[in-house]
């Protein structure tokens, strides 16, 4: 499920953490973000950030095979949604409190 990511100068890496997610680096380098559902490590949230989006899906459960990337993982579904409107929603407080911290002195 992708979340577009808004063209105002948004760092999306502050941005995501600042929806509770916490940033998972693979051996690659490639860094991912995810958020955990409970206090186990599955099921989670994972974000990749790819192209102006923020591309989610849930990990079910860790991959089964060793050296596989392989999971069991939901692309769509009620729970996707909510997690992408709180997003959305926390964009949105976030694009504003910048607007108000980087007016200019005299304005509104």
């Amino acid at each position: 499920m992708k979340i577009k990511i808004p063209s105002v100068s948004i760092d999306p890496d502050k941005l995501i953490k600042r929806c509770g997610y916490a940033e998972l680096r693979r051996k690659t380098g490639e860094a991912s973000y995810v958020r955990r559902l409970r206090g186990y490590q599955y099921p989670r949230f994972h974000i990749y950030i790819e192209n102006g989006y923020f591309n989610l899906h849930l990990d079910q459960k860790a991959p089964c095979y060793q050296g596989s990337s392989a999971h069991a993982g939901e692309y769509e579904g009620e729970i996707l949604v909510k997690e992408k409107e709180r997003i959305k929603e926390i964009m949105e407080k976030y694009k504003n409190l910048l607007r108000r911290t980087c007016l200019p002195a005299g304005r509104p």
